[in-house]
C-alpha cells in the first residue's frame, strides 16, 4: 500500500465533487433513491480520502511538499475545499446543520491555507517564459471559492445573530471568485489560442473552465435566494442577476468547444483514453452545469432551462458511470498485480 499512498493524487477529491453534485442534481429531479445512494458514496469517499490524505501527510510528508510546491499540482488541493463544501450541502439537506457548519469551517480553513501558498508558488516557482504551466486546473481555486459561497449562504439561516455576517462573507467570496476567474481565464485563453497546442495539453482539467463558470452561476442564484439583510447588499441584486446570466451563457459557449477538443484529441490524434484521477474533473462540470441550469431557470422563472438541466444530468450520469468503471478496472488490475 505504501507506493500507492505516496503517489496519491490530491485531485482525487474531485470524485467526491462529481458524485456529490450528481446526488444534488438527482435530488432536485425528485429521484430520492438515486440521490441517497450517490450521497452515501460521496460521504464515504470523502471520509476515506481524508484518512488516506492524513496517512500520506504522516508517512510521506516529502511527497506532499513536492506536490504543494509544484505549479501544475498545487491547485489540485482545492478539490478538498470543494468536496468538503459539497458534503456540507448534502448533510444540510438531510437535517444536519451543525455538521454542515463544521464542513464549511473545515473548507474555509483549508481554503485560507492554500490560497496564499498557491499564489506564492506561482510567484516564486515560475518564470516569465514558462507560459505552458497555465492549465484549466488553476480554476479549481475558483470552484473551491464558489463552493464556500453556496454552502455559506445555505447555512446562514442556522447561525442566528451571525447570519448577516455569513451572507456578507458569501457576497465577498463570490466577488473574489469572479475577479480570479477573469484573471485566470485571460491567461488560459492566451495559452490555448495563441501557443502551440499538443494533445497532452488537453487534459480533462480543461473542463474546469466550464465548471468554474457553472458553479459561479449556482453561487449567484444562491445569493439571490438568500436574505441580504443589509440595504447595501440588497442594492447589489440587479448586478448579481446580470452577471449570473452572463456566467451561464459563458459556460454554455464553452461546451461545444470542449467537445471539439475532446474529439480532436481522442478521435483525430488517436490519444488513448485511460483512467486517471483528473477524469473526475470532467464529470463534475457536467453535473454542475445541470444544477446551475436548473437554479437559473428557477430564479428567472424560465422553464426551458429545466429541460436543459434534465438532459445534462443524464449526460453527467453516463460520464460518471464510465469513469467509475475505469476506476474499478484500475483497482482490480492493481490488486491482481499485487497478488
Amino acid at each position: 500500500m505504501r507506493p500507492g499512498l505516496r503517489a496519491l493524487h490530491p485531485g482525487n477529491f474531485a470524485a467526491v465533487m462529481a458524485t456529490g453534485i450528481l446526488a444534488i442534481g438527482w435530488g432536485n429531479a425528485g429521484q430520492s433513491a438515486v440521490a441517497e445512494a450517490l450521497a452515501g458514496l460521496a460521504l464515504l469517499g470523502w471520509l476515506l480520502l481524508l484518512a488516506l490524505s492524513a496517512l500520506r501527510l504522516l508517512h510521506h510528508a516529502d511527497a506532499v511538499r513536492i506536490d504543494l510546491l509544484n505549479p501544475r499540482m498545487v491547485f489540485s488541493f482545492f478539490t478538498l475545499v470543494a468536496a468538503t463544501s459539497i458534503v456540507g450541502l448534502l448533510l444540510h439537506a438531510r437535517g444536519h446543520p451543525r455538521l454542515a457548519l463544521g464542513c464549511w469551517m473545515l473548507a474555509f480553513v483549508a481554503w485560507c491555507a492554500l490560497l496564499y501558498l498557491a499564489f506564492a508558488v506561482l510567484t516564486f516557482r515560475t518564470h516569465e517564459n514558462n507560459v505552458n504551466i497555465v492549465h484549466g486546473g488553476w480554476l479549481i481555486a475558483i470552484v473551491g471559492t464558489q463552493s464556500l459561497v453556496v454552502l455559506g449562504a445555505r447555512i446562514a439561516g442556522d447561525l442566528g445573530g451571525l447570519a448577516q455576517a455569513m451572507v456578507f462573507e458569501a457576497h465577498l467570496l463570490w466577488s473574489l471568485g469572479l475577479a480570479w476567474y477573469g484573471i485566470f481565464i485571460t491567461l488560459f485563453c492566451y495559452r490555448i489560442f495563441f501557443l502551440a497546442l499538443k494533445p497532452q495539453d488537453l487534459s480533462p482539467l480543461l473542463w474546469v473552465v466550464m465548471g468554474a463558470a457553472a458553479i459561479s452561476t449556482t453561487a449567484g442564484t444562491t445569493l439571490l435566494h438568500a436574505d441580504p439583510g443589509l440595504r447595501f447588499l440588497h442594492a447589489q441584486r440587479p448586478f448579481i442577476e446580470g452577471v449570473t446570466l452572463m456566467l451561464w451563457a459563458w459556460a454554455t459557449w464553452w461546451l461545444p468547444l470542449l467537445v471539439m477538443f475532446f474529439v480532436w484529441k481522442h478521435a483525430v490524434r488517436h490519444e488513448p483514453l485511460r483512467y486517471e484521477p483528473v477524469l473526475w474533473t470532467f464529470v463534475f462540470p457536467l453535473g454542475m452545469y445541470a444544477v446551475a441550469s436548473l437554479r437559473l431557470g428557477q430564479a428567472a422563472e424560465f422553464a426551458p432551462l429545466g429541460w436543459v438541466a434534465q438532459g445534462m444530468l443524464g449526460v453527467a450520469s453516463l460520464a460518471w458511470l464510465a469513469v467509475a468503471c475505469g476506476l474499478l478496472r484500475q483497482l482490480l488490475r492493481a490488486r491482481t498485480e499485487a497478488a
